[in-house]
């Protein structure tokens, strides 16, 4: 089974990545403030204007290190990788399926059906753990997402599966809204570009830092990251790892962002309100960086193959097991379902 590695963020603006050796050395103010062996690595994430030489991504890329570089708000930029590796009869399946209407809608209402699933089961978490929501609407939405899950089994389309999972989105957003409970922070739904509250601009934080590895993660088994199947591929879009994400945002992100706000490790001073909406202040990146990847280390057992992992590992684990379905190994794809 594939090992979980670190992931190096740099945050602070006066860094400079060198390689030493076989390592990563961070400096500041030509101060080595840190070493990080390649070995331990699976990526480099660089925020806003932190600096690398160009033997740093040489040495990354024929390692199998992805870097990716965001701006001062988490927005990806760009990535630097090495070669394409996998195997090319695994991608041309990959792209004759996407081509093919009905094998496109099979794959794309796996995705959906387990975004649905995993976005009820929190909420019905959350119920349990707060009774006073279900009085404010979150059981009528749990009810209203079973529905949906009815509904996509029946859909004939990828335009009718698209507007079932979008307006299973507006149900679950507009109900989870009850579980936050840090005084000063409101969350009345999910907005983006601009994040227009902290609770939003946090999820769309981690959402790019998820797609990220969902990237690597898809790369790592041998398929094209950019060819997807419930979202519409667009140049310089990654549709696969946007189509992973959709099983996770509920289990894996809102719930970790709706617990850091919950146990006051997030809080409205941590964020800038600028006219590109709100932004996480750079120490507080770095801060919240540091338990995403605590996070990631958490146990549980995969509902498919019946194994410990930690949860950073499943993102992988769920490109792995979509490759076997594509090469004929699985029946089906089985889809990351939160219990």
């Amino acid at each position: 089974m594939k090992r979980l590695l670190n992931t190096l963020y740099l945050t602070n603006p006066d860094a400079y990545l060198r390689k030493k050796d076989d390592a990563l050395a961070v400096y500041v103010e030509q101060k080595k403030v840190m070493s990080v062996p390649f070995h331990l690595l699976e990526g480099v994430v660089l925020f806003g204007h932190v600096g690398c030489s160009t033997a740093v991504l040489g040495a990354c890329a024929t390692r199998g290190i992805s870097v990716a570089i965001l701006d001062e708000g988490g927005r990806f930029q760009a990535s630097v990788r090495g070669p394409i590796s996998g195997n090319v009869l695994l991608r041309r399946e990959q792209y004759r399926r996407s081509m093919d209407v009905i094998e496109c809608l099979s794959a794309a209402r796996r995705f959906v059906a387990a975004k649905v699933h995993n976005s009820r089961v929190v909420l019905q978490h959350y119920v349990r753990d707060y009774p006073d929501m279900e009085g404010i609407g979150a059981g009528d939405a749990i009810r209203e997402l079973k529905q949906s899950g009815e509904e996509i089994r029946r859909c004939n389309n990828l335009d009718e599966l698209r507007g079932i999972e979008g307006n299973a989105a507006h149900v679950y957003y507009s109900a989870i809204q009850g579980a936050l409970r840090c005084d000063g922070v409101t969350f009345t739904g999910r907005t983006r570009r601009p994040p227009k509250d902290p609770v939003n601009s946090a999820l769309s934080f981690f959402y790019t830092m998820l797609s990220r590895e969902l990237m690597s993660a898809c790369e790592s088994v041998g398929l094209d990251p950019q060819m997807g199947y419930l979202h519409a591929c667009r140049p310089g879009r990654a549709s696969l790892a946007l189509d992973f994400i959709e099983e996770f945002r509920a289990p894996m992100v809102d719930r970790f962002v709706l617990s850091l706000f919950n146990r006051k490790q997030l809080v409205a001073s941590d964020f800038l309100a600028e006219s590109q909406g709100f932004l996480l202040k750079d120490s507080t990146r770095k801060k919240v960086l540091g338990y995403w990847q605590q996070k990631k280390q958490d146990q549980l057992t995969h509902p498919f193959l019946g194994e410990r992992m930690p949860l950073g590992l499943v993102p992988f684990i769920q490109a792995q097991l979509f490759a076997r379905y594509l090469r004929g190994d699985l029946n089906d794809y089985p889809a990351f379902l939160w219990r």
